[in-house]
Protein backbone atom coordinates (compact mmCIF):
# COMPACT_ATOMS: atom_id res chain seq x y z
CA UNK A 1 0.00 0.00 0.00
CA UNK A 2 1.16 3.59 -0.90
CA UNK A 3 1.71 5.62 2.13
CA UNK A 4 -0.91 8.24 1.71
CA UNK A 5 -3.39 5.00 2.19
CA UNK A 6 -1.75 4.80 5.63
CA UNK A 7 -4.43 5.34 8.27
CA UNK A 8 -7.33 4.43 6.41
CA UNK A 9 -9.28 1.08 6.47
CA UNK A 10 -8.58 -1.22 5.04
CA UNK A 11 -11.29 -1.80 2.58
CA UNK A 12 -11.26 1.67 1.65
CA UNK A 13 -7.19 1.26 0.88
CA UNK A 14 -7.42 -1.69 -1.25
CA UNK A 15 -10.79 -0.01 -3.15
CA UNK A 16 -8.30 2.93 -3.89
CA UNK A 17 -5.44 0.72 -4.91
CA UNK A 18 -6.89 -1.67 -7.20
CA UNK A 19 -9.80 0.36 -8.93
CA UNK A 20 -12.78 -1.64 -7.18
CA UNK A 21 -15.70 -0.42 -5.01
CA UNK A 22 -15.22 -0.90 -1.87
CA UNK A 23 -18.57 -3.29 -1.41
CA UNK A 24 -16.32 -5.49 -3.44
CA UNK A 25 -13.10 -4.91 -1.62
CA UNK A 26 -15.45 -5.67 1.60
CA UNK A 27 -15.85 -9.12 0.06
CA UNK A 28 -12.73 -9.85 -1.23
CA UNK A 29 -11.19 -9.27 2.75
CA UNK A 30 -13.84 -11.54 4.31
CA UNK A 31 -13.48 -14.06 1.68
CA UNK A 32 -9.68 -14.68 3.26
CA UNK A 33 -8.55 -13.01 -0.05
CA UNK A 34 -6.63 -10.14 1.40
CA UNK A 35 -3.78 -11.40 3.77
CA UNK A 36 -0.89 -8.92 5.75
CA UNK A 37 2.50 -9.31 5.51
CA UNK A 38 3.18 -9.30 9.37
CA UNK A 39 0.59 -11.88 10.19
CA UNK A 40 -1.69 -10.13 11.94
CA UNK A 41 -5.66 -11.60 10.61
CA UNK A 42 -7.50 -8.56 8.67
CA UNK A 43 -10.80 -7.41 8.62
CA UNK A 44 -12.10 -4.19 6.20
CA UNK A 45 -12.15 -1.76 9.45
CA UNK A 46 -8.78 -2.45 10.13
CA UNK A 47 -6.45 0.70 10.10
CA UNK A 48 -3.74 0.06 7.16
CA UNK A 49 -0.54 0.72 9.00
CA UNK A 50 2.55 2.77 7.27
CA UNK A 51 4.89 0.12 5.67
CA UNK A 52 2.83 -2.96 5.99
CA UNK A 53 2.28 -4.69 2.66
CA UNK A 54 -0.43 -6.98 1.48
CA UNK A 55 -1.03 -9.39 -0.87
CA UNK A 56 -4.56 -9.62 -2.54
CA UNK A 57 -6.12 -12.33 -4.49
CA UNK A 58 -8.62 -11.06 -7.32
CA UNK A 59 -10.71 -13.57 -8.76
CA UNK A 60 -11.37 -13.42 -12.66
CA UNK A 61 -14.84 -11.71 -13.15
CA UNK A 62 -17.46 -13.79 -13.51
CA UNK A 63 -18.24 -15.14 -16.78
CA UNK A 64 -21.01 -12.72 -17.98
CA UNK A 65 -23.73 -14.64 -19.93
CA UNK A 66 -24.15 -11.72 -22.31
CA UNK A 67 -23.00 -11.95 -25.68
CA UNK A 68 -22.36 -8.35 -26.86
CA UNK A 69 -24.44 -6.87 -29.59
CA UNK A 70 -24.40 -3.76 -31.66
CA UNK A 71 -27.67 -2.41 -30.26
CA UNK A 72 -28.23 1.68 -30.96
CA UNK A 73 -27.59 4.19 -28.32
CA UNK A 74 -26.22 8.07 -28.39
CA UNK A 75 -23.25 9.24 -26.43
CA UNK A 76 -22.76 12.98 -24.88
CA UNK A 77 -20.13 12.62 -22.75
CA UNK A 78 -17.53 9.73 -21.77
CA UNK A 79 -14.31 9.78 -20.22
CA UNK A 80 -12.33 7.09 -18.03
CA UNK A 81 -15.09 6.77 -15.09
CA UNK A 82 -18.24 7.59 -16.76
CA UNK A 83 -20.68 7.61 -19.58
CA UNK A 84 -24.09 9.74 -20.30
CA UNK A 85 -25.93 7.67 -22.90
CA UNK A 86 -28.70 9.09 -24.80
CA UNK A 87 -31.21 6.36 -25.24
CA UNK A 88 -33.60 6.12 -27.42
CA UNK A 89 -37.36 4.73 -26.32
CA UNK A 90 -37.36 0.97 -27.34
CA UNK A 91 -34.04 -0.17 -26.08
CA UNK A 92 -34.79 -1.87 -22.54
CA UNK A 93 -31.51 -0.86 -20.37
CA UNK A 94 -30.55 -4.78 -19.05
CA UNK A 95 -31.94 -8.34 -19.44
CA UNK A 96 -35.06 -9.44 -18.28
CA UNK A 97 -37.52 -12.30 -19.08
CA UNK A 98 -38.56 -11.70 -22.38
CA UNK A 99 -35.80 -9.31 -23.41
CA UNK A 100 -33.15 -11.46 -23.12
CA UNK A 101 -31.06 -9.76 -25.94
CA UNK A 102 -30.79 -6.19 -27.47
CA UNK A 103 -31.02 -4.02 -24.56
CA UNK A 104 -28.77 -1.24 -23.65
CA UNK A 105 -26.43 -3.69 -21.38
CA UNK A 106 -25.35 -5.73 -24.91
CA UNK A 107 -25.00 -2.26 -26.89
CA UNK A 108 -22.54 -1.02 -23.85
CA UNK A 109 -20.43 -4.55 -23.86
CA UNK A 110 -20.08 -4.05 -27.56
CA UNK A 111 -18.94 -0.60 -27.94
CA UNK A 112 -17.10 -0.45 -24.45
CA UNK A 113 -15.91 -4.00 -23.88
CA UNK A 114 -14.16 -3.30 -20.50
CA UNK A 115 -17.36 -3.11 -18.94
CA UNK A 116 -17.32 -7.46 -18.90
CA UNK A 117 -14.95 -6.81 -15.87
CA UNK A 118 -16.67 -4.50 -13.33
CA UNK A 119 -16.92 -6.62 -10.56
CA UNK A 120 -18.30 -9.77 -12.54
CA UNK A 121 -21.76 -8.23 -11.86
CA UNK A 122 -24.34 -8.80 -14.34
CA UNK A 123 -25.24 -5.11 -15.33
CA UNK A 124 -21.72 -3.85 -15.82
CA UNK A 125 -21.98 0.03 -14.79
CA UNK A 126 -25.85 0.32 -14.36
CA UNK A 127 -26.65 2.63 -11.74
CA UNK A 128 -30.01 3.19 -12.58
CA UNK A 129 -32.77 2.63 -15.56
CA UNK A 130 -35.04 4.24 -17.49
CA UNK A 131 -38.07 2.26 -18.84
CA UNK A 132 -37.86 1.06 -22.14
CA UNK A 133 -40.76 3.43 -23.31
CA UNK A 134 -39.29 6.30 -22.14
CA UNK A 135 -35.82 8.18 -23.65
CA UNK A 136 -32.99 10.32 -22.76
CA UNK A 137 -30.65 10.59 -20.28
CA UNK A 138 -28.86 7.88 -18.21
CA UNK A 139 -25.38 7.80 -16.77
CA UNK A 140 -23.21 4.54 -16.44
CA UNK A 141 -20.31 4.03 -14.57
CA UNK A 142 -17.04 2.91 -16.10
CA UNK A 143 -15.41 1.45 -13.30
CA UNK A 144 -16.01 0.29 -9.89
CA UNK A 145 -14.91 3.21 -7.53
CA UNK A 146 -17.10 5.22 -10.05
CA UNK A 147 -20.29 2.73 -10.04
CA UNK A 148 -19.89 2.95 -5.81
CA UNK A 149 -19.77 7.16 -6.02
CA UNK A 150 -22.84 7.56 -8.10
CA UNK A 151 -24.85 4.80 -6.19
CA UNK A 152 -24.35 7.13 -3.19
CA UNK A 153 -25.23 9.96 -5.32
CA UNK A 154 -28.45 8.50 -6.54
CA UNK A 155 -28.96 7.45 -2.81
CA UNK A 156 -28.76 10.55 -1.35
CA UNK A 157 -30.78 12.42 -3.85
CA UNK A 158 -28.33 14.17 -4.81
CA UNK A 159 -28.42 13.59 -8.99
CA UNK A 160 -30.55 16.37 -10.66
CA UNK A 161 -33.29 14.45 -13.38
CA UNK A 162 -35.60 16.42 -15.31
CA UNK A 163 -38.02 14.95 -17.93
CA UNK A 164 -40.29 16.24 -20.21
CA UNK A 165 -43.58 14.79 -20.43
CA UNK A 166 -47.00 15.46 -22.44
CA UNK A 167 -50.13 14.88 -20.38
CA UNK A 168 -53.70 14.36 -21.22
CA UNK A 169 -55.72 17.52 -18.82
CA UNK A 170 -54.52 20.44 -17.81
CA UNK A 171 -52.82 20.14 -14.04
CA UNK A 172 -55.10 21.68 -11.77
CA UNK A 173 -51.73 23.96 -10.65
CA UNK A 174 -49.20 25.23 -12.90
CA UNK A 175 -46.65 24.01 -10.43
CA UNK A 176 -47.09 21.62 -7.37
CA UNK A 177 -45.11 18.79 -5.65
CA UNK A 178 -46.91 15.43 -5.60
CA UNK A 179 -45.99 13.45 -2.47
CA UNK A 180 -47.68 10.23 -3.04
CA UNK A 181 -46.16 6.88 -1.92
CA UNK A 182 -45.36 3.95 -4.82
CA UNK A 183 -46.05 0.29 -4.21
CA UNK A 184 -47.50 -3.01 -6.56
CA UNK A 185 -50.71 -2.03 -7.74
CA UNK A 186 -52.90 -4.75 -6.25
CA UNK A 187 -55.29 -4.95 -8.99
CA UNK A 188 -52.75 -5.34 -11.56
CA UNK A 189 -49.32 -6.73 -11.33
CA UNK A 190 -47.54 -5.17 -14.01
CA UNK A 191 -48.30 -1.88 -12.59
CA UNK A 192 -47.28 0.45 -10.21
CA UNK A 193 -49.78 2.51 -7.84
CA UNK A 194 -49.87 5.52 -5.39
CA UNK A 195 -51.12 3.73 -2.49
CA UNK A 196 -50.14 4.31 1.28
CA UNK A 197 -48.18 1.28 2.19
CA UNK A 198 -45.93 1.99 -0.72
CA UNK A 199 -42.22 3.92 -0.47
CA UNK A 200 -42.20 7.45 -0.40
CA UNK A 201 -42.02 9.17 -3.96
CA UNK A 202 -41.60 13.32 -4.42
CA UNK A 203 -41.99 14.94 -7.97
CA UNK A 204 -42.24 18.12 -8.78
CA UNK A 205 -43.66 19.75 -11.85
CA UNK A 206 -44.31 22.93 -13.72
CA UNK A 207 -47.11 23.47 -16.54
CA UNK A 208 -44.97 24.77 -19.65
CA UNK A 209 -48.06 25.08 -21.73
CA UNK A 210 -51.76 23.54 -22.32
CA UNK A 211 -53.61 23.51 -25.53
CA UNK A 212 -56.10 21.61 -26.88
CA UNK A 213 -56.73 19.17 -23.94
CA UNK A 214 -53.18 18.06 -24.14
CA UNK A 215 -50.35 19.80 -21.09
CA UNK A 216 -46.51 20.08 -21.38
CA UNK A 217 -45.06 19.41 -18.27
CA UNK A 218 -41.27 19.98 -16.90
CA UNK A 219 -41.11 16.81 -13.81
CA UNK A 220 -38.28 17.20 -11.30
CA UNK A 221 -37.59 13.77 -9.34
CA UNK A 222 -37.06 13.36 -5.83
CA UNK A 223 -36.71 10.08 -5.86
CA UNK A 224 -36.59 6.90 -8.42
CA UNK A 225 -39.48 4.69 -8.15
CA UNK A 226 -40.39 2.61 -10.82
CA UNK A 227 -43.17 4.51 -13.29
CA UNK A 228 -42.94 7.33 -10.75
CA UNK A 229 -43.52 10.11 -13.41
CA UNK A 230 -46.35 7.95 -14.80
CA UNK A 231 -47.63 6.90 -11.56
CA UNK A 232 -47.96 10.46 -9.96
CA UNK A 233 -49.33 12.50 -13.54
CA UNK A 234 -52.14 9.31 -13.11
CA UNK A 235 -52.85 9.97 -9.76
CA UNK A 236 -53.81 13.64 -10.30
CA UNK A 237 -56.04 13.20 -13.33
CA UNK A 238 -53.54 13.36 -16.13
CA UNK A 239 -51.99 10.52 -17.63
CA UNK A 240 -49.15 10.34 -20.29
CA UNK A 241 -49.75 10.59 -23.75
CA UNK A 242 -49.15 7.30 -25.19
CA UNK A 243 -49.10 5.39 -21.90
CA UNK A 244 -51.25 2.10 -22.12
CA UNK A 245 -50.77 0.88 -19.09
CA UNK A 246 -51.86 3.82 -17.12
CA UNK A 247 -54.46 5.53 -19.59
CA UNK A 248 -55.37 2.32 -21.55
CA UNK A 249 -58.64 4.23 -22.91
CA UNK A 250 -56.76 6.70 -24.48
CA UNK A 251 -55.64 6.30 -28.17
CA UNK A 252 -51.39 6.89 -28.64
CA UNK A 253 -49.83 8.93 -31.55
CA UNK A 254 -47.36 6.47 -31.60
CA UNK A 255 -46.89 3.82 -34.22
CA UNK A 256 -44.99 1.73 -31.39
CA UNK A 257 -45.31 1.71 -27.62
CA UNK A 258 -43.96 4.75 -26.35
CA UNK A 259 -44.93 7.30 -24.09
CA UNK A 260 -44.21 10.97 -24.38
CA UNK A 261 -41.69 11.00 -21.51
CA UNK A 262 -38.16 12.22 -22.11
CA UNK A 263 -34.98 12.31 -19.65
CA UNK A 264 -34.14 15.65 -20.91
CA UNK A 265 -31.58 17.06 -18.28
CA UNK A 266 -29.00 15.69 -16.29
CA UNK A 267 -27.02 17.06 -13.19
CA UNK A 268 -24.43 15.29 -11.14
CA UNK A 269 -20.90 15.55 -9.35
CA UNK A 270 -18.10 13.64 -11.45
CA UNK A 271 -17.09 10.17 -9.26
CA UNK A 272 -13.38 11.18 -9.18
CA UNK A 273 -13.01 15.50 -10.40
CA UNK A 274 -16.10 15.82 -7.76
CA UNK A 275 -17.04 18.89 -10.51
CA UNK A 276 -20.53 19.53 -11.29
CA UNK A 277 -21.90 18.39 -14.49
CA UNK A 278 -24.88 18.99 -16.29
CA UNK A 279 -26.54 17.49 -19.64
CA UNK A 280 -29.09 18.26 -21.84
CA UNK A 281 -30.98 15.91 -24.43
CA UNK A 282 -33.22 17.22 -27.06
CA UNK A 283 -36.61 15.92 -27.88
CA UNK A 284 -36.54 13.17 -30.41
CA UNK A 285 -37.91 13.25 -33.22
CA UNK A 286 -41.26 11.21 -32.69
CA UNK A 287 -41.76 13.81 -29.75
CA UNK A 288 -41.38 16.93 -31.99
CA UNK A 289 -43.64 14.85 -34.35
CA UNK A 290 -46.57 14.68 -31.37
CA UNK A 291 -46.23 18.07 -30.19
CA UNK A 292 -46.66 19.18 -34.34
CA UNK A 293 -49.77 17.87 -33.94
CA UNK A 294 -50.87 19.15 -31.16
CA UNK A 295 -49.90 22.99 -31.79
CA UNK A 296 -51.05 22.35 -35.34
CA UNK A 297 -54.79 21.29 -34.37
CA UNK A 298 -54.69 18.26 -35.53
CA UNK A 299 -54.87 16.28 -32.62
CA UNK A 300 -58.75 16.28 -31.21
CA UNK A 301 -59.67 18.07 -28.18
CA UNK A 302 -60.71 14.86 -26.84
CA UNK A 303 -62.27 10.71 -27.67
CA UNK A 304 -58.52 9.76 -28.03
CA UNK A 305 -55.57 11.32 -29.14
Amino acid sequence: MTDELAGHRLDYAVSREFGISRAYAQGLIKDGRVVSSCGRRVKPSIKVSPGEQYSIDIPPPEKLDLEPEPVPFGVAYSDHDIIIVDKPAGIVVHPAPGHWRGTLVHGLLWRFPELGNLNGIERPGIVHRLDATTSGLMVVARNGLSQEKLWKQFKSRSVGKQYIALCFGTPRNSEARIDMPIGRDPGNRRRMAAVSWGRDAVTDYEVLWSMRGRSLVRCYLHSGRTHQIRVHMSAIGCPLVGDFLYAPSKKSPFAAERVFLHSWKLSLTHPRTNEPLSFTSHLPEDLKDCLKQVLAGSAPESGGF
